[in-house]
């Protein structure tokens, strides 16, 4: 059987911290790949300043020279509002020889509760709750916990610095750079 690691996310733009989590569950939980699954529309955020496909081609060519991740599109193919639950429900019958690992911050561990079908989705996979500063791994919820290297990057604060003209070099890969300042992204 397979174990598949999910991070899931806007990746708006996809950043440094975002392979780092994926690359210290991968080796910590020993997962035979992390896929990346960036969402459509979150039901939990305001819309991405980058279409889709812009979002797609960044994770794309950050994965690309690394064997275990994966760019898995079930969310943006769908289109609208994906839940957790429902495209979980879709792996599993997609890939009945896998278990599936979802990777979440600990801003999300506290907001479990309110998750869809949080009870059913418990059941299809195994969450692996990181670190992320100011919040603590709290809940009655089965979860595994992990740190990893906190970095204080966010897409947000990476969207903000090129709209202010500022360097994002080292906070993104250089292929993510180099796409944001061919396709005037954030601008």
């Amino acid at each position: 059987m397979k174990s598949i690691g999910i991070l899931g996310g806007t990746f708006d733009p996809p950043h440094i911290g975002h392979l780092i989590i994926a690359n210290d569950v991968c080796h910590a939980q020993q997962l035979d790949e992390v896929w990346f699954m960036p969402s459509y529309e979150p039901p939990h955020k305001e819309s991405a300043a980058a279409d889709t496909m812009d979002r797609v081609a960044m994770l794309e060519r950050v994965t690309a020279d690394n064997p275990l991740f994966k760019v898995e599109t079930t969310e943006v193919n769908r289109l609208g509002k994906s839940f957790t639950f429902d495209t979980m429900k879709w792996l599993q019958e997609a890939h009945p020889d896998t278990s599936f690992y979802f990777i979440i911050g600990a801003d999300m561990v506290e907001n479990l509760p309110r998750w869809r079908h949080i009870e059913q989705l418990l059941e299809m996979v195994t969450f692996v709750g990181v670190n992320r500063k100011g919040y603590t791994i709290n809940s009655h919820y089965a979860i595994r916990t992990m740190d990893v290297p906190l970095m204080e990057i966010s897409s947000t604060a990476i969207k903000n610095r090129v709209r202010s003209e500022k360097t994002i070099k080292y906070m993104v890969p250089e292929s993510v750079e180099t796409y944001i300042k061919e396709n005037r992204l954030y601008e």
